[in-house]
């Protein structure tokens, strides 16, 4: 695109020009000047640019893993209508193939002016090279075990079998997934095992695995299996009870020591080699793989040494000592453990602390002691007993009344004599006086004031047809007891009471009564009214017609005119009351359709309406068809004359239920 640039030429210059005879340039005069060519955007997908788009940038890096097979380039011009081209399609967006892994490849997004001014930007798109992780992540070999364990970086390995076992199962597993495997010389799968059939006895048998990457650089892992005559005088496990090995065991150390109690007088050694085929003996008694071998102790205070001579297949023997040192009689006198439950002890135990305090609420009336020895040939005695050789001794201790304290004792004596004494004091607090309710309601209805704990007295207005309440109470203090109307209630448990007859009131007593045996009375008092003496009709229509006098509850007459073609009439009647009761010629419904009798005749329609109190109110509505020859002067002055009959016979009628009541 061009846009017109004016150059306004200055008089001198012009002066000078046509002076050297020069054309001079005339002021209106005008020149175009080409816009920046650029883009306004520069996006790769999947990537990033490297460095970020900037319109006067041209040249970006895009890096990418090797999994990414394609890319999507959008590019926009800065000025709208632009050509754009990508690799050379006129396009402003492009899926770009990439090359092979570890390939660059180079995008290259042309805009331009229409035959004119042009700009290159170049995207190279690295594609990340194949991976070189050509090891293994976990090989095992069944049966039979690799020495030394399992490394990705070990190489070589050995696995030494019995001379019975004539093959051996291989699971290699890949740490790159990626990467490709052979068990020798055969493709295997990653984690899948492989059975070797093994040289014959004393023979051994080279099984190659070799892991190729990606890349194709390969890593070639060798096990020798050696099947037959073993060497191996190792053990493969070696324990004591009771004791401790020191240090832990592991088949190359070989001398180890054990402390045990005074108290102990043997001890029980198991040991297996890690060679099925070789023998041992544990202090020179020929002994099975796995068997426990027990072994008396000297005295107190004296070392016992045993002996495990293992000898494997070819004869070679490789001895393992255990030093046992049996102590001293001992003077430990404390405890290592102390529970109360319920409670907790005040401090928090220390073995050097012997004297605590128990907090419990007033409910409870017992509680379960615990005490374990430090040492458990030490003897436990008083309120909590063990003998020498248990560990832990329990107590169920009873605790004295509420707002008293029980002193619990336990002794722990030494095995040298020396004795310590640990005392518990628990306080059970006293009895709570909590006597409110949290919640209090009623259904149907609602308290007068608003529940609150410190308010005693509400009432209820519910309506002359409720004939019961269900009251709901919960307690404060869940030790505390409930009565509703003198009867044993649950918190939270709903209660019915029976109402007294319409017109009176019922008195309910809700009694807390708190651990303490104080006690507090919250009273409802339900107010159920009289029935309603309600017989009024809300409202009454006549369809066809219309009402003479118009509706009113207290009206009690009315008169209708109609034409002498209308054989019926819909009467709709209201209710005040909703519990009020409808009847004589009109359902309680409210509803019904009347026929009248012939033309010229008045229809009487009688409305009845009794109050729940048991009064009573009759609606009056004649219906006055017009005859037949006149229909045409009834229709016009119908309404005159209707209206005439309807005040007569409504004053009449109104004076009679004057008279009536």
């Amino acid at each position: 695109m061009r846009r017109p640039l004016a150059v306004a030429a200055h008089s001198f210059a012009a002066v000078f020009l046509s002076m050297i005879g020069l054309l001079a340039y005339g002021c209106s005069d005008s020149a175009t000047v080409n816009p920046v060519v650029e883009l306004a955007s520069l996006t790769v997908n999947p990537g990033t640019l490297h460095p970020a788009f900037s319109g006067d940038i041209t040249q970006y890096t895009v890096n990418l893993s090797n999994n990414v097979t394609a890319v999507t380039v959008t590019a926009q011009p800065a000025v709208s209508g632009d050509r754009v081209t990508i690799n050379g399609q006129a396009t402003t967006s492009r899926t770009i193939t990439l090359n092979p892994e570890g390939s660059p490849t180079i995008v290259s997004i042309v805009v331009s002016e229409v035959d004119t001014n042009s700009r290159t930007y170049t995207v190279v798109i690295n594609r990340a090279g194949l991976t070189g992780n050509n090891s293994l992540q976990s090989l095992a070999v069944s049966p039979g075990t690799l020495a030394p364990a399992f490394n990705a970086n070990t190489l070589a390995y050995t696995v030494d079998v019995a001379n019975n076992v004539t093959s051996l199962s291989v699971t290699p597993t890949l740490d790159d997934p990626a990467a490709t495997m052979t068990v020798n010389g055969q493709s295997a799968t990653s984690g899948q095992a492989r059975t070797i059939i093994l040289d014959n006895p004393g023979q051994s048998t080279t099984i190659t695995i070799t892991v190729t990457a990606q890349n194709g650089n390969e890593k070639t892992y060798l096990i020798s299996v050696s099947r037959g005559v073993s060497g191996n005088n190792n053990l493969r496990s070696l324990t004591v009870s009771p004791g401790t090995l020191a240090p832990a065991f592991s088949a190359g150390t070989v001398g180890y020591s054990v402390n045990v109690a005074h108290s102990v007088t043997s001890i029980t050694v198991t040991a297996a080699p890690q060679d099925t085929a070789a023998s041992m003996t544990v202090n020179e008694q020929g002994t099975n793989s796995g068997q426990p071998r027990t072994i008396p102790l000297r005295g107190s205070g004296s070392n016992t040494f045993i002996t495990i001579v293992v000898t494997a297949q070819n004869g070679a023997q490789k001895t393992y000592t255990v030093d046992v040192g049996r102590a001293a009689p001992a003077g430990n006198n404390t405890l290592r453990g102390l529970t109360v439950s319920p409670g907790a002890l005040d401090p928090s135990f220390n073995a050097s602390t012997t004297r605590y305090t128990v907090n419990v609420g007033s409910n409870v009336s017992s509680v379960d002691v615990t005490a374990t020895k430090s040492d458990p040939n030490a003897v436990m005695t008083d309120d909590v007993t063990a003998g020498a050789g248990t560990a832990t001794g329990r107590a169920t201790i009873q605790l004295n009344g509420p707002g008293t304290a029980t002193s619990v004792s336990i002794t722990v004596t030494a095995p040298n004599g020396s004795s310590n004494t640990y005392t518990i004091t628990v306080n059970r607090a006293a009895q709570a006086g909590n006597n409110n309710i949290s919640a209090l309601t009623v259904s149907p209805g609602s308290l007068s004031p608003s529940f609150r704990a410190d308010r005693t007295n509400y009432s209820v207005n519910v309506d002359s047809t409720v004939s019961s309440v269900t009251v709901t109470a919960t307690k404060a203090d869940p030790s505390a007891v409930l009565t509703i109307n003198g009867q044993g209630t649950n918190s939270g448990q709903a209660r019915t009471i029976a109402l007294e007859p319409p017109g009176s009131s019922t008195d309910i007593a809700v009694t807390v009564t708190a651990p303490n045996g104080s006690s507090k009375t919250y009273m409802v008092t339900v107010n159920r009214p009289l029935p309603s003496g309600n017989n009024n009709l809300s409202a009454l229509t006549v369809a066809p017609g219309s009402l003479t006098p118009r509706f009113a509850a207290d009206t009690l007459n009315y008169t209708v005119n109609v034409p002498a073609d209308v054989a019926g009439v819909t009467v709709s009647a209201t209710k005040a009351n909703p519990d009020a009761v409808i009847s004589g010629d009109v359902p309680n419904g409210g509803q019904a359709t009347i026929p009248l009798d012939g033309p010229g005749t008045s229809t009487n329609i009688s409305i009845t309406v009794t109050a729940p109190n048991g009064d009573s109110k009759t609606y009056t509505i004649i219906v006055n068809r017009a005859a037949s020859g006149d229909e045409g002067d009834n229709r016009g002055n119908g309404g005159g004359n209707g209206g005439n009959r309807g005040n007569g016979n409504g004053g009449n009628d109104n004076g009679n239920d004057e008279d009536d009541d």
